[in-house]
């Protein structure tokens, strides 16, 4: 059974910033998410939880333009994007990060940067333009990098850095974009303890400084908890639960669902 969502302090007028409808996706004959229903309002940060095998990443993929749902729709800001390509949602606004790094390994800390900046800039993603430190976009992607503490390391192949640096990078590529929707899979994975603080402010500086709402999936419950202002829970497909983090953990259907106490209502 769902858990009502508490209200969210926003204008009645204010479109969702995502809101997913009876979303459902068939591949072969089996169903990988049935009936998800999900609002997020305007500038919050909503953490994504649930066991391994209940759709997250399948719903990250569905919403990021990636996998094409069998049922339902996708609406941001109260426009349906459910048809729309993965670089017309881009356009539109959304951002995403996944499990495993997506930057270029071979370009420059700053190359990575500057290419999201030079899209924002009004240019397009050639990688052929010589990055000029004087110009919009370097400055705009030099920016970035400071703000994450990167800008030290500017001339390193992303390839060359450590996991944690390595999801900084990915979170200055965000700030150098416009994305009013950001999606973070799992941006913990692999980091090591040491670098866990560091990234949980960069996400903070992120959501605050962006005013962006952003949608979280994360195995660390403990980093997770303390980071967002809602928590959604899945299981087997579907959300069975959307509320506070405190509410969330004395939920008697996620301690069954999620953390193994019995039988899932």
């Amino acid at each position: 059974m769902s858990t009502p969502v508490p209200s969210a302090p926003r204008p009645d007028s204010a479109p969702a910033a995502l809101r997913v409808e009876g979303l459902g996706l068939q591949i072969g004959g089996a169903t990988i998410l049935h009936d998800v229903d999900l609002e997020i309002p305007p500038g919050l940060l909503v953490g994504v939880i649930g066991p391994n095998g209940a759709g997250k990443t399948t719903l990250f993929n569905a919403v990021s333009g990636i996998v094409k749902p069998t049922a339902g729709r996708i609406l941001m800001d109260g426009t349906d994007i459910t048809s729309l390509s993965v670089p017309a949602r881009a356009r539109a606004g959304l951002g995403r990060t996944f499990q495993t790094s997506n930057l270029f390994p071979r370009l420059s800390v700053l190359e990575n940067v500057r290419i999201a900046a030079q899209v924002t800039e009004g240019g397009d993603y050639s990688l052929l333009r010589f990055p000029r430190r004087t110009d919009a976009a370097t400055e705009r992607a030099v920016a970035m990098l400071e703000e994450v503490g990167l800008g030290h390391r500017l001339d390193t192949p992303a390839g060359d850095m450590g996991h944690g640096d390595k999801r900084k990078l990915e979170i200055a590529v965000l700030l150098a974009t416009d994305a009013r929707l950001v999606l973070l899979d799992e941006p913990m994975a692999g980091v090591g303890s040491g670098d866990v603080a560091g990234l949980v402010e960069n996400i903070r500086r992120m959501h605050r400084e962006k005013d962006c709402s952003v949608l979280m999936v994360e195995h660390h419950i403990d980093v997770l908890m303390g980071l967002v202002d809602l928590v959604a829970v899945m299981y087997f497909g579907t959300i069975i639960a959307l509320d506070t983090p405190e509410r969330i953990m004395a939920n008697p259907t996620v301690q069954s669902a999620y953390l193994g106490t019995g039988t899932a209502a």
